[in-house]
């Protein structure tokens, strides 16, 4: 029942990419939106959502990209999700009483559950997890034949 917004879950494997390549150099957004198979096009609305939230960092020039502005441990799941989600919320102001009376207050509550879960988990959790299952894909290096 409790689905995430496609920009939800772009934010969250963006941030863990760039937590696992990032560690000494900015990543470029083309270099991991290759890795997840997206555009780049849909990634940057995205990153520029979680840098005004200050997840991220970005880097200009030549060798820029995205750094975490935290500590993995410091960024959780649900600082992530809203950052990507904007703080949508729908306008209850054209539905019945019977919504506004009972069916919104239950779901909100719901939701603040569910928001609650979610900041209880940490980067540095979901790093964890990807790294025991292999699932984070090894940076590419192109070849560079200057001189």
């Amino acid at each position: 029942m409790f689905n995430l917004s496609r920009k939800a879950l772009l934010a969250i494997e963006a941030v863990v990419d760039i937590a696992h390549h990032g560690r000494s150099d900015p990543v470029p957004s083309r270099d991991f939106a290759e890795r997840l198979g997206i555009a780049r096009r849909h990634l940057e609305p995205v990153l520029q959502a979680l840098v005004r939230d200050g997840i991220l960092k970005s880097i200009r020039g030549p060798r820029g990209g995205y750094i975490l502005a935290r500590e993995r441990r410091r960024i959780t799941l649900g600082e992530i999700v809203r950052a990507a989600q904007g703080g949508h919320n729908g306008d209850a102001s054209e539905t019945s009483a019977l919504a506004r009376g009972v069916i919104l207050p239950v779901l909100a509550d719901a939701m603040s559950a569910a928001a609650r879960a979610l900041d209880e988990v940490t980067l540095l959790d979901l790093m964890a997890r990807a790294e025991a299952g292999n699932l984070l894909p090894q940076r590419v290096i192109p070849e560079d034949f200057s001189i």
